[in-house]
């Protein structure tokens, strides 16, 4: 795992590259401390910062082909390489190198662009390729790893993160204001756009090639599904529980494939269990697990954790999170995240990724991606009842069945039938409505949108961003069952969008720590999208089928638990012995009016409120925490106000 950067175009004077270059590679090098390296070429140039995990001794980048034709800055893991390395020498390709960075190089080499269908892994990378005068981009099929670019004197500039790019002369950090009501609307920006103006990001399973004065970014990889109503060949559920279980095994086998130790995150949950479960099968020695605890009974699950540590046997370490260390740590999370946020979430993963770092890993495996791709949220049920309800919509029995979704919401157990039904939006959508299954989540979020200032509201106006988002579905998208509909948003947009991004990459590899997720290899993302829908969710019953292709993995208590969503205390992280003086500033009527972001006197109360008690309702919560972000990104990446200007 590393972080890179680099530049294609005459707008680089010679003197100043490899000091840009260096300097690029500077801000990220949180991501890779234990090497870097720049190259300097006509017109273009490379910059790499290295965490070392595979070829230790022989990995350095940037890294050239023999011949010196070809070169590579390379973010991210290839977990196939050692088989594509022997088939590549089979066809009479020489290593110098036990770098699955060469493999890309060779495989480039004989396939041009083509070589992406045979990578298994994480990855973001460029290939600079001399004889042709081109530079190739590319970034993996869920969007792991992430790849940045803008564009100053008609020359290409590239990074992993936003923070290279604000290196190069020109480029300045701008608040991108449907950048920002994306956010609080959907949690993440729609890429290419990112919360920065005029720097983009490169969308998962996309490739850019850039020869010739032009710019080509295009797909490699879709995710799909069968129509609605075509035959299945998954008839035996049985059978599909054996080939799900041969799967997971082998995406958990190569991404256990390191030069050094390789730990896991265990929450409690079903998920982490199942990865920690394999994980301890496969490695001589003990393995190592990692767990956040809270000192809130509502967000700890440490029981589970420590019956599921015992169980394998592991080495296990925990990081303690109260909400006072929520608030110490989260001006450097903004930092890292790059993009306001709307929870406190990524907080908590932050420090635990300190923690591995201080227990000298350098890579974990963790469960993210199953909920996904097996149909785990709570949002897939509640859609399936919002639709059952829709059915018979003066139905006073019906609605009922919300309070089976929430378990850990205690608040719902004493509500009547139609105050459930007008909290979950029952009847509220056509259930023909593309979003319908988030449309509430859209609804609820977008709620706090009611502090944004005068200045900001005029620049939006118009500006819808759940329909931007709705047509940018692909044509077949209405063709496939409504479970799957669901999972391809959650999957296409918020996963990369936020899941891996904000809680995934940036809080790991912020202390130098790579995530590996082997819910999300392409193989198993395929075969799970698959499966009919009821062998997802059987009824009620979310990932009906991994709990029956893991049944032998776990205890009971671990297989047959109601999933809970992780949350970390949010608005409440900043109250008293947590209210920092960058929250009063932050949150001051004369910082608010600077940062023209929020209406001053909307905020003022909000904040005031908070101080006193709890906040209880979800919009006051995602707007505290998205405001607060909101302004400490302006603080940290502008030091100026928002300049309002329509949108684009």
């Amino acid at each position: 795992m590393c972080g890179f950067g680099g530049y294609f175009g005459a707008g680089v004077a010679p003197a100043e590259a490899e000091p840009l270059l260096r300097r690029m590679g500077s801000a990220v090098a949180h991501r890779g401390p234990d090497e870097s390296g720049v190259a300097v070429f006509a017109d273009a140039g490379l910059c790499h910062t290295r965490l070392s995990i595979v070829g230790l001794a022989d990995g350095q980048q940037p890294m050239s082909s023999e011949n010196g034709r070809l070169s590579i800055a390379f973010n991210g893991e290839i977990f196939n390489y050692v088989e594509l390395r022997e088939a590549l020498r089979a066809r009479g390709r020489v290593f110098r190198t036990s770098s699955d960075t060469e493999v890309i190089l060779h495989l480039y080499d004989e396939k041009g662009p083509d070589c992406l269908a045979d990578l298994n892994g994480d990855f973001a990378f460029a290939v600079w390729d001399a004889p042709r005068r081109r530079m190739f981009l590319a970034r993996d099929r869920m969007g792991v790893r992430p790849l940045f670019y803008t564009t100053v004197r008609d020359t290409l500039f590239f990074a992993s993160e936003a923070k290279a790019l604000l290196q190069v002369p020109g480029v300045e950090a701008e608040m991108d204001p449907v950048a920002l009501d994306q956010i609080f609307t959907l949690w993440a920006p729609i890429a290419p756009r990112t919360p920065f103006k005029g720097i983009h990001e490169l969308e998962p399973a996309n490739m850019m090639i850039v020869e010739e004065g032009k710019r080509t970014v295009r797909p490699f990889w879709s995710l799909s599904f069968p129509d609605l109503g075509a035959p299945s060949r998954h008839t035996d559920e049985n059978a599909a529980a054996e080939e799900l279980h041969a799967l997971l095994s082998d995406a958990t086998r190569l991404r256990m494939r390191a030069d050094v130790p390789v730990g896991s995150y265990l929450s409690g949950g079903l998920d982490s269990s199942i990865i920690s479960a394999l994980a301890a099968g496969m490695t001589p020695e003990v393995l190592r697990t990692f767990s956040v605890t809270f000192d809130s009974d509502e967000h700890d699950e440490s029981a589970f954790q420590e019956e599921m540590a015992a169980a394998l046997g592991t080495m296990h370490s925990t990081v303690e999170c109260r909400d006072d260390d929520i608030a110490t740590v989260f001006p450097e999370v903004v930092r890292f995240t790059e993009r306001p946020i709307l929870r406190t979430a990524p907080a908590p993963l932050f420090k635990l990724s300190a923690l591995v770092r201080e227990k000298g890993l350098k890579v974990v495996l963790t469960g993210e991606g199953a909920d996904e791709v097996f149909a785990g949220y709570d949002l897939f049920k509640e859609a399936r009842v919002r639709r059952f309800c829709a059915r018979q919509p003066g139905s006073r029995i019906r609605p009922h069945l919300f309070r089976k979704l929430y378990p850990y919401l205690p608040g719902l157990k004493q509500q009547s039938a139609e105050y459930l039904a007008a909290f979950f939006g029952a009847g509220a959508d056509s259930p023909d409505d593309p979003l319908f299954s988030h449309n509430p989540r859209f609804r609820a979020t977008g709620a706090a949108k009611l502090f944004f200032s005068a200045d900001l509201r005029e620049t939006l106006a118009g500006y819808n961003a759940a329909e931007e988002l709705a047509v940018r579905l692909p044509p077949e998208f209405g063709r496939w069952h409504p479970l799957h509909q669901a999972q391809y948003l959650e999957s296409r947009f918020l996963l990369p969008g936020y899941i891996l991004s904000s809680q995934g990459d940036r809080m790991a590899m912020a202390h130098g720590i790579e995530g590996r997720f082997p819910f999300l290899d392409h193989r198993l993302v395929e075969f799970a999208a698959t499966l009919p829908p009821e062998m997802k969710l059987k009824r009620l019953v979310e990932k009906h089928i991994l709990r029956e292709a893991t049944k032998d993995l776990l205890p009971e208590t671990i297989l047959r638990r109601t999933k809970q969503p992780y949350r970390a205390p949010d608005s409440q992280s900043f109250r008293g012995v947590g209210e920092k003086d960058y929250v009063r500033e932050a949150m001051s009527p004369e910082k608010l009016a600077a940062g023209g972001l929020f209406n001053p006197a909307s905020v003022s109360k909000l904040f005031a409120k908070s101080r006193q008690q709890p906040l209880t309702g979800f919009r006051d919560n995602a707007a505290f925490v998205g405001i607060l972000s909101s302004q400490l990104w302006l603080e940290t990446f502008t030091g100026s106000r928002f300049r309002a200007s329509k949108a684009a």
